[in-house]
């Protein structure tokens, strides 16, 4: 590098050194070979300082005070990395030359700029530390006692100390002689702010509580000499701010000490310190009321943090009183027991009133108190456990809950009460098994299920259930005692005894399920509960066969009414036990499945019963459905012969209620059912046609409703066979019933204005495709997608009735461009079809048309290949040679492709309503 012209960059050069550097640098930025000289530069280490003259190191020093004068003077701070570096600059030549030739440096450096210390960690090697060492001693000697009398320098210093508090020993600042010197400086008036801070800082250090109670106490009575505390007399609102942040902390100091101490159980120390809190509330509410509102603000914690510790010490007190006393006569209460009696009630009024406040707090309180006397029950006083047991019912009513719901909503305090009664009933304090009897008995006794008012058993029955399905196991012990009990109430009451049964039928679907759940979920072997389930049922199935005869010999209308309630009662209730097994509890693993394989056999040949049919084909049913999942493959025998009796003679009502079981037969057994399905089909379709095609009057709403509701039965039928991967069944019921059970579903997706029915119908069409689109698929059906399932993916949308704005039409929308997708899948599968699709359609009438038309020629336009003329008002859209290429969109009026006209600007709607925007 050329030494001369870096002499140029010195501040104080001339301008022809000056110039000449700055020439030379920029014809090293240019040179190709810049790079190499300066890596030279930099390897060969040729610019050391120690290797400059003295001139020249001393031009460098008044350099450096020329650039800190100069950054001080300027308005505008020097950028970050800049001012980083002068820093390392400034140590770097402080580590060189203090010693030997800039003894000055301090002086020199403070003359110009504010000091402001930082620091991190570095680690040093020996002989680092050992020059460090000297450094700083040679600073004590030389330069620390003649800065010692600056009072700004003083300030600065307590700010460096106060900030680095929290780093520095304990025992270096929290002693004699730091702390005296601190409040010798509270006297004087320039240093009395920064020592402030000072002390609020070493309050706020980290101690042992007994000896941060000490410490605060200790700086109060010095700072009370000192007529610190008389807030009236002080008129230096700055100084007012600090001192109330200092005793702010002193304040919240004292509080952090108190519960420290009160957590160790240390209640002697604890009370020490609580009084010393006490002490400073008149000097806090006085800096609360000052004027000035920094003053007041700084004191705001040390007030929020002595109102939690007074609601705790009231908490406390309050828990403490609630106790007995060792003279309270349990045997014998007299006048002394009475008025504790009602004084405790007073105590809850206060604690009701806590919890309004501070709900937190006391749970917090109450949980710590709960806990504690809880783990060690049997060595506590008698007096102390019943205290901790009657504040978590005092609890549970003092905290507010919406509809009684205390172990849910807020995961906070539904944790603590759980834990809390979690702890109770393990802890052994009571006895679970005993209260559980006791609350059994009273369910079942004249307070709840033989209660004289029909209300009160019908509430009991529910709230029965409920009782022992939340209980689960803990019932073992009682189960066969509370079956016993319970037996005059699982009775069927024919309509011939002549008297009221104490339960309504429906009273007894939640006992009949009881009986189940404490069956199914007891500890006994699969054998006892088969025979418990037994008896339970086979009173039902001997009293069914009884009364099944008697509806058959029936004359009187209302007589088989009501013999036939009865009959669905029993199949009702035979079908609610079954609701206790689960997919833990199966009926197989229970060894129950004989038992319902005897009521089914029992039950079927109701259907058979030309009266009453509805009502007993709904009860059967009814049964089928929890017989499907509970005996699984066991049930099919019985399919065939209940589907051929319910498909008698049945009404739109009947069918649409027959076709859900038919689904879930369907959709659980799947293959397993195949033949059945395949035998069942057409005679299920052809009454189901029979009741749709039946006349019905023009203004007749419920009927046209049943008929809606039936056809989108019909549909949902459809679908479960194909969605189950069943097509064979309908294409094995010979090609004149496929046809016209295609045509169905084509008529369902575009001529019925019902959007859930055309949503069913279009997934339907979607999987025919996926299913027969394939080399093994039906004959000809091939030419019904082209001719049939696209056209009906147009029509369907450009129908009057069809509404973008109804939600269920947006998703019949959707299945509509699903089905365009499977078409194109099929066709990409090395598919080529010669059809032609001419679809002819009248744009005028219809505001959305064309909208969704736009979607879906686009759709074509990215999808398909051939192509696509379009013209206005009749669209014509033609797919030739169908492949996924090669696919041009010509203008019928300009004969343009679509980027000519784009180019050349087309007046054709039918141009502008693809693409051209013209």
């Amino acid at each position: 590098m050329d030494e001369q012209a870096l002499l140029g960059l010195n501040p104080n050069a001339d301008a022809d050194f000056r110039q000449r550097a700055l020439a030379y640098f920029e014809q090293l930025k240019i040179s190709q070979d810049a790079w190499q000289v300066c890596a030279e530069a930099l390897a060969q280490s040729i610019y050391r300082y120690s290797e400059l003259t003295e001139v020249q190191q001393q031009l460098i020093r008044e350099t450096l005070i020329t650039w800190l004068q100069a950054q001080m003077l300027n308005p505008q701070p020097e950028k970050t990395f800049i001012r980083n570096k002068a820093a390392q600059v400034f140590a770097l030549l402080f580590v060189t030359e203090y010693l030997t030739k800039w003894p000055k440096f301090f002086f020199d450096i403070l003359s110009v700029v504010d000091l402001n210390p930082r620091d991190r960690d570095v680690v040093h090697t020996s002989e680092e530390a050992r020059r460090n060492t000297l450094l700083k001693d040679t600073m004590r000697e030389q330069c620390i006692p003649s800065l010692y009398n600056n009072s700004e320098l003083t300030c600065q210093c307590l700010e460096v100390v106060g900030a680095y508090v929290s780093w520095i020993d304990l025992s270096l600042i929290a002693n004699e002689r730091f702390i005296n010197m601190l409040l010798g400086h509270m006297s004087v008036e320039v240093l009395r702010e920064e020592a402030c801070d000072c002390l609020f800082e070493i309050v706020n250090k980290g101690m042992d509580p007994i000896d941060k109670t000490k410490l605060v106490e200790s700086l109060c009575q010095v700072l009370q000499s000192a007529g610190l505390f008389s807030i009236d007399q002080e008129d230096d609102v700055d100084f007012l701010a600090r001192f109330s942040k200092l005793v702010n902390g002193m304040g919240q100091a004292l509080i952090a000490s108190w519960t420290k101490l009160i957590k160790n159980g240390d209640m002697k120390s604890a009370q020490d310190t609580l009084q010393a809190i006490e002490a400073k509330v008149s000097l806090m509410l006085q800096l609360l009321i000052h004027e000035d509102d920094d003053i007041s603000s700084n004191i705001i914690g040390f007030c929020y943090d002595y109102l939690h510790i007074l609601k705790q010490a009231i908490m406390l007190a309050v828990m403490k009183k609630l106790t007995y006393d060792e003279e309270y006569n349990f045997e014998n209460e007299g006048e002394d027991e009475a008025m504790f009696v009602e004084y405790r009630k007073q105590l809850k009024l206060l604690l009701d009133r806590l919890a309004q406040v501070s709900p937190e707090l006391l749970l917090a309180s109450v949980r710590r108190v709960f806990n504690t006397t809880l783990q060690n029950w049997q060595t506590t006083r008698f007096m102390e456990v019943e205290v901790a047991i009657r504040l978590l019912y005092m609890l549970a009513e003092a905290l507010p809950v919406s509809h009684g719901a205390h172990f849910s909503g807020d995961v906070t305090k539904a944790t603590a009460l759980q834990d809390m009664m979690r702890t109770l009933v393990t802890s052994g304090v009571i006895s679970p098994n005993l209260h559980i009897q006791l609350v059994t008995m009273a369910f079942l006794d004249h307070r709840g299920l033989r209660h004289t008012s029909p209300k009160v058993r019908s509430r009991t029955a529910y709230l029965f259930s409920r009782f022992v399905k939340s209980l689960n196991k803990q019932m073992n012990p009682f189960i066969e005692d509370v079956l016993n009990r319970i037996q005059d109430l699982l009775e069927l009451s024919p309509p011939e005894n002549g008297y009221q049964a104490l339960l309504s039928s429906d009273d007894q679907l939640f006992i009949y399920e009881t009986a189940g759940v404490l069956i199914v979920n007891s500890e006994y072997s699969a054998e006892r509960k088969q025979a418990l389930m037994r008896n339970l049922l086979t009173p039902l199935m001997e009293k069914f066969k009884v009364l099944l005869e008697k509806l058959m010999m029936a004359q009187d209308e209302d007589r088989q009414m009501a013999l036939a309630d009865c009959l669905n009662h029993a199949v009702g209730f035979a079908s609610r036990t079954s609701k206790a097994f689960s997919n833990k509890q199966t009926v197989k693993q229970c060894g129950c499945s004989e038992v319902y394989l005897d009521c089914l056999q029992t039950f079927l040949p109701a259907l058979s019963c030309p009266l009453q049919k509805e009502v007993l084909r709904s009860g059967v049913r009814t049964f089928l459905h929890r017989m499907i999942i509970c005996l699984e493959e066991e049930v099919l025998p019985f399919i065939p012969s209940a589907s051929e009796h319910m498909l008698k003679d049945c009404e739109a009502k009947d069918l649409q209620e027959f076709i859900p079981l038919i689904n879930q037969i369907t959709a659980k057994f799947k293959t397993q059912v195949s033949p059945f399905l395949q035998q069942m089909f057409m005679p299920l379709l052809h009454a189901i046609f029979e009741v749709l095609l039946l006349p019905a009057e023009e203004n007749d709403q419920s009927a046209a409703l049943e008929k809606q509701m039936l056809r989108r039965s019909y549909f949902a039928f459809l679908q479960t066979v194909t969605g189950s991967g069943m097509s064979e069944v309908i294409a094995n019921q010979g090609a004149e019933n496929v046809e016209r059970v295609l045509f169905t579903v084509i008529q369902g997706a575009v001529d019925y204005p019902d959007p859930i029915a055309q949503k069913t119908c279009f997934i339907i069409l979607s999987k025919l495709v996926e299913l027969w689109g394939g080399k093994d698929g039906p004959v000809g059906f091939a030419d019904f997608v082209y001719k049939h399932i696209v056209p009906a993916c147009f029509l369907a949308p450009l129908k009057q009735t069809f509404d973008l704005a109804d939600a269920q039409t947006v998703l019949v929308c959707i299945t509509v461009f699903f089905s365009f997708t499977l078409i194109a899948m099929w066709q990409t599968e090395g598919k080529k079809n010669n059809s032609h699709i001419v679809l002819m359609v009248d744009l005028s009438y219809k505001e959305n048309t064309l909208f969704f038309l736009n979607g879906v020629l686009i759709w074509l336009l990215l999808t398909c290949c051939g192509t696509v003329f379009c013209s206005s008002p009749m669209l014509k859209i033609k797919l030739e040679n169908c492949r996924f290429e090669n696919l041009t969109l010509i203008c019928i009026t300009c004969e343009l492709t679509l980027s000519e006209s784009e180019q050349t600007g087309c007046s054709s709607l039918g141009c502008s309503g693809f693409s051209c925007d013209r």
